[in-house]
């Protein structure tokens, strides 16, 4: 039997992101054992790439705002798909959460008069996000984690969890994992364990993710018999560098459109103002003087009393704008459009507000953004679905397993708006460590099941053993350039099939890739294992695809192209594992109470967008 380390903790948190560290630091201050496991360096989780903010309806740049309409505001951006009680308490703890951030020494941008100061992002009706220049996420992390190294953590990076255990009754116990570094192994022991692992992005050839988003905790959950839902909603962020090469996909923060930048076709067209959806043309300038007079009042530091540019419209209609322009041959020099800041704000301004879109250009593409446009286009970026949770606590269909942050799903609904992300984080992060912790309180610390174990640790290192195979890091470009093609922003029912078929020859190929016989830093081992949770997450989002017949939200069938008002407009889809295959059913979400319907004051016209 293979030899491994073994460890007892009343909390185990599994991602090191915005998430994860503040439900750790929340089940530290409750009294638990905590420790967090993250596969990279402790400081260098995705939530960093998160720039241009946190929303929040702090009401400190328009005093209009109010968790209302910030609920309002995300249950319409995401299409009604929601769940609204994650929705509305997001709503409404989302301040607080930002305000405990400064506590504990976060530095946001603050107005003349010394408050938190706030910038408009797309979807949002009044300017919501807190934030810090454009590295918001990184001060994020920052804070969370000085707070998190003073709560009494322990904390084991670069290890890579790749089974959750269960107990005979199917409650989560604890998991298994490997150092990747020396490929030691590693078993815990755990009260309950919390999911925070973030997203899938990695499973496509063009996405702003870092190498870690591989879909770990979405496979995990799945395995141990958790249900996903909303896997079809996967957010292509409108702009992403497109060139050159080397840097396509990474983010290209909404503070740039946030800030007043326009996007302009190879014509020099606003090609924004003819793609506005009946559902948001009351909230959005119809013309381009309406527009530039709501860029003067905002950098003057009025309250806009216009309506918003169009380019400030929700990423789902923003990211299929610029790829119709791309495909009728308006699209820039290499592929995209043009995103042009230079023309709306001065060069100190641009320094001051984006210094870090004005570093990446100029350090990555050789291009001044207070002189002359940035091209982006499209990049996958997040996915709306993930693990079914409880909306009060963040448990989810397993016991005693939590999980919060990109890898649960229901707050976002169909599509998810700029900045709800980073706000997400901090007021889920927290309820999952509360709760996670309060529940540790009354458990028994389980013990470990040495047969499990046994299985786990062998799977782990299966593929050191294997010969006469493919190098996996073909297999991963492979199946990553297929769910481009196949599964990407516009998707069909042909080629739906198509992926889900190719999906059971990668699943093949992944089981015989060889990635060497070495423990020791071994990056083709990693990427051996990582290619089972792409497949079955891949799996997923395809199957989801292929039975959503509409298009909504971040989810677009060029053979539906238009919004379901019928089952559709009400249905989730929840996958879940059975004998090793992924399974799909439709599942009906429960509507908002009287009180909060009519606040939302949706109608039929909306509903179609």
């Amino acid at each position: 039997m293979a030899e491994y380390e073994s460890y007892e903790y009343d909390v185990i948190v599994i991602g090191a992101g915005g998430a994860g560290l503040r439900a750790a630091i929340e089940a530290a201050r409750c009294g638990a054992k905590t420790a967090i496991i993250c596969k990279s360096l402790l400081g260098k989780a995705h939530t960093v790439m998160a720039e241009g903010g946190a929303a929040a309806a702090l009401a400190n740049a328009d005093d209009r705002d109010g968790w209302q309409t910030h609920f309002k505001d995300t249950m319409k951006g995401g299409k009604y798909l929601n769940n609204w009680r994650m929705a509305q308490i997001h709503a409404q703890e989302a301040p607080d959460r930002i305000r405990e951030l400064e506590q504990w020494g976060a530095v946001f941008d603050r107005t003349p008069s010394g408050l938190t100061n706030q910038r408009n992002f797309g979807g949002h009706t009044y300017p919501r996000l807190a934030h810090v220049g454009d590295s918001t996420g990184l001060e994020i992390i920052r804070t969370l984690q000085e707070k998190g190294i003073h709560s009494g953590l322990d904390v084991f990076m670069e290890y890579t969890v790749r089974h959750l255990l269960l107990d005979s009754d199917g409650n989560c116990t604890g998991c298994v994992a490997y150092d990747r570094v020396d490929g030691g192994l590693h078993a815990y022991s755990a009260k309950t364990t919390i999911l925070a692992t973030g997203g899938i992005t990695r499973c496509w050839s063009v996405c702003s993710g870092s190498w870690e988003y591989t879909g770990d905790g979405h496979a995990l959950a799945l395995w141990a018999g958790a249900e996903l839902i909303d896997m079809e909603f996967v957010q292509f962020h409108p702009t992403g560098m497109v060139w050159p090469p080397s840097v396509r996909g990474i983010l290209v923060t909404e503070g740039v459109r946030g800030e007043g930048g326009v996007l302009k076709n190879s014509e020099g067209e606003r090609f924004m103002f003819d793609n506005v959806p009946e559902m948001f043309k009351g909230d959005h300038a119809e013309t381009e003087e309406e527009a530039l007079e709501w860029v003067r009042q905002v950098v003057a530091g009025e309250i806009a009393s216009v309506r918003r540019p169009p380019e400030l419209l929700t990423r789902d209609v923003v990211a299929k704008a610029i790829n119709k322009e791309v495909a009728e041959g308006r699209g820039s020099t290499h592929g995209g459009a043009y995103l042009d800041i230079a023309s709306q704000r001065s060069a100190e301004e641009i320094k001051a507000k984006l210094p870090s879109m004005h570093h990446q250009f100029m350090e990555l593409a050789g291009v001044d953004i207070t002189k002359e446009p940035m091209e982006v286009g499209p990049t996958a970026h997040y996915v709306m679905g993930g693990v079914k949770v409880d909306a009060e606590s963040q448990e989810t269909t397993v016991p005693r397993l939590y999980a919060a942050g990109e890898v649960a799903s229901g707050l976002h609904g169909a599509n998810r708006l700029g900045g709800n992300s980073l706000s997400d984080l901090i007021v889920f992060g927290k309820r999952a460590g509360e709760h996670a912790a309060n529940a540790a309180s009354e458990m028994e610390q389980p013990s470990l099941d040495e047969k499990q174990v046994k299985e786990a640790c062998d799977a782990i290192l299966e593929p050191l053993s294997r010969e006469d195979g493919e190098n996996p890091g073909i297999i991963y470009e492979d199946l990553r350039e297929m769910m481009q093609q196949k599964v990407g922003i516009i998707r069909n029912g042909s080629e739906l099939e198509e992926a889900l078929n190719e999906l059971e020859t990668y699943a093949e190929r992944s089981e015989k890739a060889v990635p060497g016989t070495t423990k020791l830093y071994n990056s083709g081992w990693h990427q051996a294992l990582d290619l089972k949770n792409m497949v079955d997450v891949s799996k997923a989002c395809t199957l989801a695809a292929l039975k959503r017949t509409e298009s909504r939200g971040g989810h677009t069938r060029e053979d539906f192209p238009t919004p379901d008002t019928g089952k559709w407009s009400h249905t989730t889809l929840v996958i879940w594992m059975e004998n090793g295959e992924v399974k799909i059913r439709e599942e009906d979400i429960e509507q908002p109470p009287a009180e909060l319907e009519k606040l939302l004051d949706r109608s039929k016209k909306e509903e179609e967008e």
